[in-house]
């Protein structure tokens, strides 16, 4: 059963009992990341979510992991292009201790400078690894073409030029601008009881203020073309890039078996095609991202240079397929048994629970039961996924990056429009 408490300042906790578990999942989520920074604040999400675990007035950084070690607990955080979530995990027993823990690193932190200058070396380690990942990078340079001009187009971590120039008075300043009440829920999945949840946690998080209201987000525009960046590698790794939908588009559950049937398992027609049946690949995938009031449907790749051109009609004959002829009713039975595995696997994990239970009342406002998804699910039609398709994967509105061992873009020369 899911209980929701809402605060008389905003702030909402939501929460699930699993008592056949011995286990807390937590989770303080706020709905900002990094497509709500102008382009001096790049990265700036993300950075205050690496001090809010620095210090507090009450415990230095190596107390605050201290106290989750000496428990057997864990915690974490990560950030999104819309969303900034502070996380732990422990026994039941110890769950006072976990919330007193968070609660205190939100409320609490002082983002001490000297703090900052040790965190902001490792932040630029950060940015590195991601360069020196030719995947990770071309996720990076894709989305920068795709969404070009917009804030989605951004790296989360930010630039060297920009987390250089963040001090203690930024930080605070867009903490205190959007770390507001209505923009922070909290949600717990695990062996507790709601009311005793709520008791833990409304004294400390009734006390902040509403704040003055923040605008909508701007709604990007995607951008085909066609993009070549050289580097001396051994493979091209490509990312074919093409719109999606966004997180309430009520087509999202034929989007997702359409995932899976294209590139989403070892089954799939991408996978089939260019790794087993012709071995170009060891590696090939497609995958959705969703956001408020868009989205992108991307498919990735790398082979070797001289069979860059061929994996990229392969993937484009793929996409076309399922423009012009329905998939199979074993295709679409396969790929709902395979999509309500992967959902009820998930069930059995408390972190997956709490997040898709704040996923939810972020996005929907409400709890959504199980039992609707998989209704959802199972009346979706093959003339819907085809219909669907037609509508994501015209040529004119894709958009190719390509990473690796070549000087041009004639290698795909006539296969997509140029940026």
């Amino acid at each position: 059963m899911v209980n929701k408490t809402a605060l008389d300042n905003g702030i909402r906790i939501v929460t699930r009992k699993l008592p056949h578990i011995r286990s807390v999942s937590m989770g303080v989520w706020i709905d900002v990341g990094a497509r709500d920074e102008s382009e001096r604040e790049n990265g700036l999400s993300h950075f205050i979510e690496h001090m809010i675990f620095k210090g507090t007035r009450r415990r230095s950084a190596y107390e605050i992991a201290k106290a989750f070690d000496v428990i057997g607990g864990h915690t974490n955080a990560f950030t999104t292009m819309e969303s900034t979530c502070y996380h732990a995990k422990v026994m039941d027993a110890h769950t006072d201790t976990m919330v007193d823990i968070l609660l205190d690193i939100l409320l609490n932190s002082v983002f001490d400078p000297v703090e900052m200058d040790r965190e902001r070396p490792v932040i630029l380690q950060e940015i590195g690894m991601v360069e020196d990942s030719p995947e990770e990078y071309l996720h990076q340079l894709a989305e920068e073409a795709f969404w070009r001009g917009h804030p989605l187009s951004r790296s989360i971590l930010g630039t060297e030029e920009s987390i250089e120039g963040f001090d203690a008075e930024a930080i605070r300043d867009f903490f205190g601008r959007f770390y507001q009440p209505d923009r922070i829920l909290i949600s717990a999945v695990g062996n507790l009881e709601h009311t005793r949840f709520v008791d833990a946690v409304a004294p400390a998080f009734s006390a902040i203020s509403r704040g003055s209201g923040l605008g909508p987000r701007v709604e990007p525009q995607a951008h085909p073309s066609l993009a070549v960046h050289a580097r001396d590698l051994e493979q091209v790794h490509l990312a074919l890039l093409g719109p999606g939908l966004s997180i309430t588009d009520p087509r999202r559950y034929a989007c997702s078996l359409m995932n899976t049937v294209l590139g989403g398992n070892m089954s799939s027609r991408l996978f089939q095609s260019i790794r087993e049946q012709r071995g170009l690949a060891y590696s090939i995938y497609s995958y959705m991202t969703s956001y408020v009031d868009t989205g992108m449907f991307g498919i990735c790749t790398a082979v070797d240079p001289k069979n860059a051109r061929l994996a990229t009609e392969l993937i484009l004959a793929e996409t076309e397929k399922l423009c012009k002829t329905p998939m199979t009713q074993a295709e679409l039975r396969d790929a709902k048994s395979y999509t309500l595995g992967c959902i009820y696997l998930s069930l059995e994990n408390a972190d997956s629970q709490m997040m898709r239970l704040a996923q939810n009342e972020i996005h929907f406002g409400r709890h959504i039961p199980l039992e609707d998804v998989i209704a959802r699910i199972e009346v979706v039609t093959a003339d819907e996924i085809q219909e669907l398709a037609r509508s994501l994967f015209p040529r004119e509105k894709m958009a190719l990056t390509a990473l690796g061992s070549l000087s041009d873009e004639t290698a795909f020369e006539g296969l997509l429009p140029r940026g």
